[in-house]
């Protein structure tokens, strides 16, 4: 998946996964009651700043705070953007 926007410095364009929709032991969770993923796949990274490379490669599966970056839709799809230092993990 690539897209036409460049963030800029060390930003970072995540796909956010789709929301778990049943729980483990298979009782459906209703969309009221879903939380927010907090699991995604980068789609278009920054630069970096000055003396400092970014860590992130487009195609990583990262972990990210569950009230971290600023949504916005493009093209019909849900994005998040954020610092690289607000991921936790890459998975």
């Amino acid at each position: 998946m690539s897209l036409n926007i460049k963030p800029i410095s060390d930003r970072v364009v995540i796909a956010p996964l789709a929301a778990e929709t049943t729980t483990a032991s298979g009782i459906i969770i209703p969309d009221t009651a879903k939380e927010k993923p907090q699991k995604g796949t980068v789609v278009a990274v920054g630069n970096g700043k000055k003396d400092y490379t970014m860590t992130v490669k487009v195609g990583d599966t990262v972990l990210y705070g569950k009230y971290s970056g600023t949504e916005f839709k493009y093209e019909g799809k849900d994005y998040l953007i954020m610092r690289e230092e607000e991921i936790y993990a890459i998975l």
